[in-house]
Parts: structure tokens; C-alpha cells; sequence
């Protein structure tokens, strides 16, 4: 990827959300402790980037990301992965971190999944993720 192609969308305390030319959100959470409105703001914003752009593929960088807590599990599902609120289908590729990614069952690491709005599927690193955000419609 290149970086000077890129654009810096937003940026709090959670992560960065950047603009890909290539039509997608790439989406890259910082390590520690998060404020669920930080959270949400953060969220929000990667929602309106896509809508903005027209786009509805998410890179999701989750390699520094430190677990949801049961309060922003609750409000990723009720609001991000809403259809009322989201209001179209998103295709994410997830980037897991390598510790995480060995320990999951073979039908995860091998076949997208779907949670709300979103199908997704995890990976071990940007070069499978791409090449399947880049399959999706």
C-alpha cells in the first residue's frame, strides 16, 4: 500500500480511520483502554465515511485492539451493525493479531461469517484481507 496515497479521515483515542483510493475504510484501532463515547464517536465517523464516499468495505486493523468490553459488545451490535442505523451491507476484513488468529477453528479463519449488516471474515495478515475485500461486490 502507498502510504502518500492515503487520507486520514479521523483519529481519536481509539485509532485512525483512513480513506483507501481503492474504495474502502481502513480502519486502525490503537492499543488500551478506550471511553465507550470515544468508541462510539469513532465508530460513527468510519459510518459516515462510508456513506459519504459510497463505499461499504472495511479493512479492520484489530492487531492493537484490546478486547470490547460487554458495554461496547452491546452497542457495536445494537448500532453498528444495525441495518437501521448502517442502512446498507458492509463487507469487513478483519485483521487479527497472530496469537489470536492461531487459536480459532479452522470454519473461522476459512469462511466469512455474518453479524448484522456485516459480512466479514479474519485474517492473520493485509495481504489475504485485501485480496478478499477486493473480491466483494
Amino acid at each position: 500500500m502507498v502510504a502518500a496515497a492515503l487520507r486520514v479521515y479521523f483519529e481519536n483515542s481509539v485509532g485512525r480511520i483512513l480513506e483507501h483510493p481503492d474504495g474502502y475504510a481502513w480502519v486502525q484501532y490503537h492499543a488500551g483502554a478506550r471511553e465507550l463515547a470515544y468508541l462510539q464517536a469513532f465508530l460513527r465517523h468510519v459510518g459516515q465515511l462510508l456513506t459519504l464516499r459510497g463505499w461499504h468495505k472495511v479493512l479492520g486493523d484489530h492487531r492493537q485492539l484490546t478486547p470490547y468490553t460487554e458495554q461496547e459488545s452491546q452497542w457495536i451490535v445494537a448500532y453498528w451493525l444495525s441495518e437501521e442505523h448502517q442502512g446498507r451491507a458492509i463487507y469487513g476484513a478483519v485483521i487479527l493479531p497472530p496469537a489470536e488468529w492461531v487459536q480459532l477453528p479452522d470454519p473461522y479463519r476459512l469462511q466469512a461469517a455474518q453479524a448484522g449488516v456485516m459480512t466479514f471474515r479474519v485474517f492473520a495478515d493485509d495481504s489475504a484481507a485485501l485480496a478478499w475485500l477486493g473480491q466483494q461486490p
